[in-house]
């Protein structure tokens, strides 16, 4: 999350366009950085760019410009995608829906009675728990290993195909993380662009949200809208197994 926060700062957005080599030049650094700002502008007419930190014109870990930019690109749009789900997730558990089947062998359901969403991650066992962060743990590695990597030319935010990476997956899987059903398949590179800003917004918002949430669960009043709203919660969110 600090990583998206440090993107937001730099005004990165979603997919750029590569350079079409491996070799990292001034013009391809200058690209990016173009491109930045370009993305920068239409996720936000009024602010435009805005880089106080100069976040985008730093190296990282020994790399060049052009994989730094690419690095808090994807940490953005990673971050945002995960705040949306936090988002939704969040609210869907605080009306009381869960999954109708039980959650483990011997017929114990989910813990949708525990309480607010955080109390409900306590009240899981910690073989769920476990299942869930190794589960979310393979998505990342398999992200970081399949592909062009977004700091070596490829894609910020672009999640590889499992289908194109059959000898990473110890068995056969039959829909893609990203667009299972095809449906962006079609779509024109205007709509694709355009709704890649839409995701970097609400990417945004999100993460703004679901940590206003958290926040106001722990200290009451920090979020005034949400006041009386969320219910006090008197664990730790950041210790999951707590």
């Amino acid at each position: 999350m600090k990583l998206a926060l440090l993107a937001a700062v730099a005004g990165s957005a979603a997919a750029f366009t590569p350079a079409s080599g491996p070799a990292r030049t001034s013009v391809a650094t200058q690209a990016a950085l173009d491109d930045l700002k370009d993305i920068a502008a239409k996720s936000n007419p009024v602010l435009k760019y805005y880089d106080p930190l100069n976040l985008s014109s730093t190296t990282i870990w020994g790399n060049d410009n052009e994989a730094t930019i690419g690095f808090l690109r994807h940490a953005e749009i990673k971050h945002g995608r995960v705040a949306m789900a936090a988002f939704v997730g969040y609210i869907v558990q605080s009306n009381g829906f869960s999954f109708p089947w039980p959650m483990t062998f011997d017929g114990t359901p989910f813990p949708s009675a525990a309480g607010s969403p955080p109390e409900q991650w306590d009240a899981l066992p910690d073989a769920a728990k476990w299942q869930i962060i190794l589960f979310i743990g393979f998505l990342e590695w398999f992200s970081e290993a399949a592909g062009t990597h977004y700091m070596r030319g490829g894609k910020p935010g672009a999640f590889p195909k499992f289908s194109d990476h059959s000898e990473l997956i110890p068995h056969p899987v039959p829909l893609n993380l990203f667009d299972p059903f095809g449906f962006s398949a079609n779509k024109s590179e205007e709509a694709k662009a355009n709704g890649l800003i839409k995701e970097l917004n609400n990417g945004r918002l999100a993460q703004i949200g679901i940590l206003g949430f958290l926040a106001e669960q722990k200290v009451e009043g920090s979020v005034p809208l949400l006041k009386g709203i969320v219910s006090h919660y008197d664990g730790e969110p950041m210790a999951p197994f707590a």
